[in-house]
């Protein structure tokens, strides 16, 4: 049964955490805006909007897009950075009409959930056509439940990403052929993508080689041989019928599909006992045909899918991308059995359609931490990835990037600029470490810890001092003092006191009950020592008093002042947490 849905009014708290974990960032006036809303509400307008077809990124040489035509002038490696920073420009709803920005990020942010699931690299992929193509063809996945094709769903997504040319070139898809199978996208379709490897630090060790408890070597060859015969297609002319998408193709032709191991797969009683063959209707003559070789791998997602190991899986990766990451085997088994094993009975009672599970969690009691005996857990329970702090930041900001058809070049330059910060803070986009994808949605026990080290720690702190400060002469700096006058009412702008608690409780996810006063403040979130220490980076060495009268006066360095305030609030370790 779906989970316990939270039908109270949002307000700031809630809010600003629903869109921390839903979209890529939110204004204070959106913030705001959301506080207004119930759970149901919120989630209807982020994802059950009609939503825009991304605008295609044109290459700066031609002026024209290249993705769908080829037609492309700039050298290849030039093409995957556009590639990638039209990517962050989505995210950020570059360019989209205002009413609809933070249904677009929210539509971008499941995009960027499979991209973490069904990862890619970029130097082994080498192209930004087939980055692209893979990209859309998760963004057509994404918001799934808009679709009234009851096929279109996650279960078929893991079909489609079996054939598509990044995966087959990431996997060495291209190499699998009957006679000489090459097993490392089977592999990985069993451990990382489907079926999984159980819950973490709670399986039983192997008896035998082989044996990977829910799955064994045996399954992994069988199913390397289902996956066999198929090859990129380097011209992008193989289109799915349903949409303008591209994939790979069989090798030899649609009616020889001549690489494809044509004989029946067994598998062992891990998967009791599967026989994977070719259905003789689909066959021509004797000979696979790609509608037999496609079949037989629908076969195998059917039959994975029946498990209710995928499902978990499934809903796991959900969980620790938008929720938290559970970090002991005794939290992750109280989770699994209650809220993760109610997502994977939704998971299956919508027909494996990914949106109804994802807006049920964000709905949910458990993900406001609004049900009897909760803990308040689920807040700043994730380390902001790199990306999050960049664009969360710039997007609290109101930043917003140049116009990617009139201003080419700088719409380009800004997007370097945020690729290299997030680079630079210990995110590689688009280049993980090994096709398991980025450690922090995935590496047990440490999962999103791995984002935060000493170096990496203080780079997150130049980059926000660097945004705040005027000095710092950065492209993406904001002048602090008119952010306070747009965003704050004057009786919280001139009271110090009043201005750190209210921005608090936008910037932090715990800013409860909230008190300068060391002698009364054991029911705030924060401790009054830290309250404190911000209010003397405001004053410096001023009094309350004094600044209210600065404030009122428009004293010429209040920027300065201020700039020592967000610096001191933005770099703290509360900002760290999503």
């Amino acid at each position: 049964m779906p989970l316990t849905e939270f039908s109270g009014t949002l307000g700031v708290k809630r809010a600003a955490h629903l869109l921390r974990r839903a979209t890529f960032g939110a204004t204070k006036q959106q913030i705001d805006a959301f506080a207004q809303l119930t759970p149901a509400q919120a989630i209807n307008q982020l994802f059950r909007q009609a939503l825009p077809d991304p605008v295609l990124p044109p290459d700066p040489a031609t002026g024209q897009e290249w993705f769908l035509s080829g037609n492309a002038a700039s050298e290849e490696p030039e093409l995957q950075h556009y590639f990638k920073g039209w990517f962050i420009a989505q995210m950020m709803g570059a360019g989209v009409d205002p009413s609809l920005s933070l249904a677009y990020s929210a539509r971008e942010r499941i995009v960027f959930f499979l991209h973490t699931h069904f990862t890619t690299i970029q130097s082994k992929v080498n192209s930004s056509r087939a980055l692209y193509f893979q990209n859309a063809l998760q963004r057509y996945f994404a918001l799934d439940a808009l679709n009234p094709d009851p096929e279109i769903n996650f279960k078929e997504l893991a079909v489609r990403i079996s054939i598509d040319n990044a995966m087959l070139a990431l996997l060495d898809g291209n190499a699998n052929v009957k006679g000489s199978p090459n097993e490392n996208y089977a592999r990985e379709f069993l451990e990382l993508y489907t079926i999984g490897r159980g819950l973490e630090g709670t399986l039983p060790t192997p008896t035998e080689p082989g044996d990977y408890i829910l799955f064994t070597e045996t399954d992994v060859q069988a199913a390397a041989r289902v996956f066999s015969g198929w090859q990129i297609d380097d011209t992008f002319s193989t289109l799915y019928p349903d949409t303008e998408l591209r994939r790979g193709t069989v090798r030899g032709n649609p009616l020889n599909a001549s690489a494809h191991d044509n004989e029946p797969k067994q598998f062992s009683s891990r998967f009791d006992n599967l026989v994977i063959q070719p259905d003789p209707l689909l066959l021509n003559g004797n000979q696979a045909t790609e509608e037999s070789a496609l079949d037989e791998i629908r076969q195998l997602v059917d039959y994975i899918f029946s498990r209710p190991e995928t499902r978990k899986n499934i809903c796991w990766k959900i969980y620790r991308f938008f929720v938290r990451a559970p970090h002991t085997p005794e939290q992750a088994t109280a989770i699994d059995a209650s809220i993760i094993s109610e997502m994977a009975d939704t998971l299956a009672a919508n027909n494996f359609k990914l949106q109804p599970v994802l807006e049920n969690l964000l709905r949910s009691e458990h993900f406001y931490d609004a049900g009897g005996g909760v803990s308040d857990d689920a807040y700043g329970g994730i380390i902001k990835s790199p990306l999050d702090l960049v664009t969360g930041t710039l997007r609290f900001f109101n930043i917003s990037l140049p116009d990617m058809t009139t201003q080419t070049s700088e719409f380009y330059e800004a997007t370097n600029e945020i690729l290299g910060t997030i680079g630079s803070l210990g995110m590689s986009f688009f280049e993980p470490y090994d096709v398991a994808g980025y450690e922090a949605y995935h590496q047990y026990p440490i999962y999103h810890r791995s984002w935060i080290t000493p170096n990496f720690l203080a780079r997150r702190y130049d980059f926000i001092r660097q945004v705040v400060t005027a000095a710092e002469n950065y492209m993406f700096n904001v002048d602090v003092e008119q952010f306070v006058i747009n965003n704050f009412s004057n009786a919280v702008a001139r009271d110090a006191r009043s201005l750190i608690i209210e921005l608090a409780r936008y910037l932090f996810p715990h800013a409860d009950n909230l008190t300068f006063d060391e002698g009364a403040d054991d029911s705030s979130s924060l401790t009054a020592q830290r309250l404190n220490y911000f209010k003397e980076r405001l004053l410096q060495e001023f009094d309350e008093a004094y600044w209210t009268t600065r404030w009122d006066q428009s004293a010429q360095d209040l920027r300065e002042q201020l700039e020592f305030l967000f610096n001191a609030m933005l770099q703290s370790p509360e900002n760290q947490l999503a």
